[in-house]
């Protein structure tokens, strides 16, 4: 999923406000009678045969669940480690790319992409123990380098480069951590795109790695002790290596690394062995004196709060908050006072203040109530709340003193996305993005006495912004729900009904979508596209109510959602069915396989990305089980019916003509494991009634997405776009220059 079970890895020891953002055994071991057949060509025809599919092996395991028996002849492509399953992903694979290659506009595209790729990319900088750190891409490296500098006007060194762990830049960096005195980064790799990480201790001074290696950490950051002589992070117990990418993750522990000393001499800080779906996450205090503990159970925005006083050795630690009524971010403190953002009592968010001295919910203090925007996140800088707002899905930042007075808005320069606003109470200057469909990232230094944004870095990409607009526009879901839509395309667009349109969509997990450059998708403006994005319910664009609207026995609404925004514009003459492709990646792939098993008709392609396909064993995966909160449970007899009305792989009928479709997974993916994509890809195959093109594309030494090489990303983007081109039958067009 695009989100983290226990929040996703930190760089900074404070928060910071983000975009929405907050994020996945054998059953039977068979050989395959593969089919090596010939493929029809796409420069004749985008038709496949049946007979160009490979043979995929049925078996007979039906499974009575709640008194209903459920089919899954395809359950042997679970276990990834079979050479039956192995041998199927390269037939599979085999016949994707011989069809994809034979696509003239295939090159062009990844040309063009290339060419558009290759710009610098900066990270928002932060300020840390005297040291200015930030990362750059100068455009077609496959993983960004950390730098790290003096002064902003002084020229920044490498402080650590990806690119050097692995000559296919399949090694990533996932997050970092610096020591007060900015003398030590802690930081994790991922390798292949898994969840695990490894955490390594580099000196910032030398450049030079320590003796230092922790394995079996997933979703954790690190945050260091004021002495800098270890730091906080959370890690599993080691799994097999069979199980490594599949078994489920239980039981999280909360340890202390101490510098120099070996992983298993780590203290254990906190762990529940009574409650194996906890998760926790360690922060130290910019004061020092305390260690947070935030305590989650799955994706549920809803969690507890602890906390340990550090300057008591051997302090017991404090349940604060332990209701698991709301959601609680921790935003700072001033000693015993502790601010938080939450949502208790206020869907949209507010701020309120607990003095830990007595924290009886009477005694609570409300410091900025709630607005009709939502807030995101919220931090402190200068002795100021930077507070983020989604205002219809597009960021508002306003500025608070610690009473909660208002002082002024951000000015941002247009409808779009920012984020950042890191640092602490003492620092007077912060940094933040801003970035729009139409515009890359733009780094900018704020200047938190004056409330002046200048321009830090912004970046140069061969295209003319101005060519291109975006508009929002409302539309009414099956229920009579307003639901916003972006809608970017070049200017003087004419609505002849004609015009290909790609509608990506999320809908899931309190994530919102918002603004965000892309250059696959600018490729597909260039070529005359519309692309479309929808705030459905089960986001987070407005709140924890419009969330709950999407979620358990109310998903449904996120596929009405969808599919309203199709009709519409249908209706609107913007595009017509068999111009009008879908997109969604993790629970966006679940949106696209349960819409278009549920409305064919209504779309021409189709691309599902990562998906949760299967949703009655997604929770017996990895991290599947956290998913509950959002989906329900398989395990709840009301939950389970819901569940099986729009599962994708349960609702593929026989015989019906499916839209061209390309499902995208990766083999290392140990979020949403691949078996999902598997099974869907092979009934899929054995149900579809036409010559639409159904296919699956296997990305190998990859995962979920996160810490992709930019030469897998350009490809990947390249056979998606000549996929769409092509089944949408779209005419051949020069790019623009």
């Amino acid at each position: 999923m695009r989100y983290s079970p226990t929040g996703s890895g930190s760089r900074r020891t404070n928060p910071a406000i983000r975009p929405a953002a907050r994020s996945h055994a054998a059953a039977l071991f068979l050989a395959l009678g593969l089919a090596g057949c010939a493929v029809t060509s796409p420069q004749t025809g985008r038709s496949l045969p049946r007979s160009a599919y490979p043979a995929t092996a049925r078996t007979n395991v039906v499974e009575t669940l709640h008194g209903v028996p459920i089919e899954d002849p395809y359950r042997w492509l679970e276990d990834d480690n079979a050479p039956a399953t192995q041998a199927w992903v390269q037939s599979q694979n085999a016949v994707t790319f011989a069809y994809l290659e034979g696509i003239p506009e295939r090159g062009p595209l990844r040309e063009r992409l290339t060419a558009l790729w290759n710009y610098e990319r900066y990270g928002v900088p932060f300020r840390q123990g005297g040291h200015y750190f930030f990362a750059k891409n100068d455009g077609l490296q496959n993983q960004s380098v950390l730098y790290v500098t003096e002064s902003l006007e002084a020229e920044p060194r490498v402080l650590l480069d990806p690119n050097t762990l692995a000559a296919d830049g399949t090694v990533a960096l996932t997050s970092y951590a610096v020591s007060d005195d900015g003398n030590l980064l802690a930081y994790g790799v991922a390798v292949a795109g898994s969840d695990w990480q490894e955490w390594r201790v580099r000196d910032v001074r030398t450049g030079e790695d320590r003796s230092d290696r922790l394995q079996w950490v997933k979703f954790s950051g690190a945050s260091w002790t004021p002495d800098g002589r270890g730091f906080y992070y959370s890690r599993y117990d080691e799994p097999t290596e069979a199980q490594r990418l599949t078994k489920v993750n239980y039981f999280q522990k909360l340890y202390y690394h101490r510098l120099g000393e070996a992983q298993t001499e780590d203290t254990l800080v906190y762990h529940r062995p009574d409650q194996k779906e906890w998760g926790f996450r360690g922060h130290v205090t910019d004061d020092g004196r305390y260690l947070i503990i935030t305590v989650t159970q799955g994706t549920d925005p809803k969690n507890r709060v602890y906390y340990q006083d550090l300057t008591t050795p051997g302090s017991a630690v404090v349940e604060l908050l332990n209701d698991f009524d709301a959601s609680y971010g921790f935003v700072d403190n001033d000693g015993p006072v502790f601010w938080f953002h939450t949502d208790l009592d206020a869907p949209r968010g507010r701020v309120i203040a607990i003095d830990t001295r007595a924290p009886e919910r009477a005694r609570w203090r409300e410091v900025i109530p709630q607005a009709a925007e939502t807030i995101q996140g919220a931090s402190l800088v200068n002795q100021q709340f930077f507070v983020n707002y989604l205002k219809d899905a597009r960021t508002q930042v306003k500025v608070f003193d610690l009473e909660g007075r208002p002082r002024r808005e951000v000015a941002l320069p247009g409808l779009g996305t920012a984020g950042g606003f890191g640092g602490k109470r003492t620092d007077t200057e912060t940094f933040y993005y801003f970035t729009s469909f139409t515009t890359p990232a733009v780094i900018y230094r704020h200047d938190a006495v004056t409330g002046e944004s200048t321009v830090f870095r912004q970046p140069t990409v061969g295209f003319n912004p101005d060519d291109y607009e975006t508009r929002q526009v409302f539309y009414a879901s099956r229920d009579g729900t307003r639901v916003p839509l972006f809608i970017s395309h070049r200017k003087g667009l004419s609505l002849t009904g004609q015009t290909p349109t790609l509608l990506y969509g999320y809908g899931g997990f309190n994530i919102s979508l918002t603004p965000s450059f892309s250059v696959a998708n600018l490729v597909w403006m260039e070529r005359g596209g519309i692309y479309a994005v929808p705030n459905l319910r089960g986001g987070g664009e407005y709140g924890e109510e419009w969330h709950q609207a999407g979620t358990k026995l109310r998903k449904q609404n996120v596929f009405d959602d969808f599919i309203a925004a199709a009709e519409w514009l249908i209706t609107r003459g913007y595009t017509r069915p068999d111009r009008l492709a879908i997109a969604g990646g993790s629970n966006g792939g679940l949106l696209v396989g349960a819409v278009m098993t549920q409305r064919p008709e209504l779309f021409g392609a189709c691309l599902p990305a990562v998906g949760v396909l299967d949703m009655l064993r997604f929770h017996k995966f990895t991290i599947g089980w956290a998913w509950t909160s959002d989906y329900g449970s398989p395990d709840d007899p009301d939950e389970f019916a819901a569940l099986l009305r729009y599962s994708p792989y349960h609702n593929l009928k026989p015989g019906v003509r499916y839209p061209a479709t390309l499902i995208t997974t990766a083999d290392h993916d140990d979020r949403v494991v691949p078996a999902h994509s598997f099974k869907f890809a092979a009934r899929l195959q054995e149900h579809h009634a036409g010559g639409n093109p159904v296919l699956i594309r296997i990305e190998t030494k990859a995962g979920h997405g996160a810490g992709k090489p930019t030469t897998k990303l350009i490809e990947e983007a390249a056979d998606r776009l000549a996929f769409l081109l092509h089944t949408l039958d779209v005419a051949p067009a020069p790019p623009a220059n």
